[in-house]
């Protein structure tokens, strides 16, 4: 357990026609920085990406990974760097309850956002230190689910136990009036340091937490000008799939995330009328 004795979170199974996404403006916000430069000390692990598997790059942060740090860490004490629009819930829960079972302190340094699962896995921390003008998001569970009027039925029970879970980190952590959270979730509330450190979502405002000033020389500008290009898609209201197979056809490479691709279509070459409804997209 970390210092704090933070309680496990409860986990679900993942409902097999589930599809997780982030919000739409914080992927938005989120794509216009650069990643974090590399070069952490050997007991950091860093968080710049989106929570789950990145379907760009075929990296993100994963609950795998994360194993995989804190066992080469051991029993010493850690700090999680995080800049990420948040993602995957599952992934989140399940890192989080990775983190707060470690045996030694744990600290996280807000660089940019923790926001939707980012701000879950920030909550296993003993201590929670933000940057000046960085943000901690919360809202309520995020995702889509296909299927008809029973499914949708069904899965709006799954949402409520997914919300409750996360509110229950939250409370845990916070101590906040359950009532309260809730209606932050609610509103999908963005809170800056000062904010945070009030509300109990932080415990420090340090102005020396910040990203490398290397940063965006370093950045590779083919991979943020997709990912803006995501984001706008997702302001748009386009789902997570339908994103990738619309700037895949576009022919934007991209690591593939699952095998519901059509290989036949997307091997094609440019689509067309992709390109089309795009540009048509961009002058709304």
């Amino acid at each position: 357990m970390t210092l704090r004795k933070l309680p496990e979170a409860k986990t679900f199974q993942r409902p097999q026609n589930f599809q997780w996404d982030a919000p739409s403006d914080v992927l938005a916000k989120w794509a216009e920085m650069p990643m974090a430069a590399a070069g952490d000390e050997d007991n950091t692990i860093s968080m710049f990406e989106v929570i789950g598997e990145d379907w760009w790059t075929g990296g993100g942060v994963t609950a795998k990974r994360i194993a995989a740090a804190l066992r080469t860490i051991g029993d010493r004490e850690v700090t999680v760097k995080i800049n990420s629009p948040g993602g995957d819930m599952f992934e989140g829960i399940a890192i989080y309850n990775l983190l707060r079972s470690h045996p030694a302190k744990v600290t996280v340094e807000v660089l940019g956002w923790a926001a939707s699962a980012a701000s879950i896995i920030a909550m296993a921390a003993d201590e929670i230190r933000m940057g000046l003008g960085t943000f901690i998001m919360v809202h309520n569970a995020w995702g889509v689910v296909v299927g008809n009027r029973h499914d949708m039925r069904e899965a709006a029970k799954l949402f409520d136990g997914f919300d409750a879970a996360i509110a229950d980190i939250y409370e845990a952590r916070t101590g906040m009036n359950r009532k309260d959270i809730e209606k932050l979730m609610d509103a999908e509330t963005f809170m800056g340091p000062s904010d945070a450190v009030e509300k109990g979502f932080a415990d420090i405002v340090d102005n020396t937490v910040e990203a490398s000033s290397g940063d965006a020389k370093n950045t590779d500008r083919g991979l943020m000008a997709r990912r803006q290009t995501e984001a706008a898609l997702a302001r748009a209201g386009f789902s997570r799939d339908k994103r990738s197979e619309l700037l895949n056809e576009l022919g934007a490479s991209a690591a593939p995330r699952d095998a519901s691709r059509k290989p036949a279509a997307r091997d094609a070459g440019k689509h067309e009328a992709a390109a089309r409804q795009l540009v048509e997209l961009f002058k709304l």
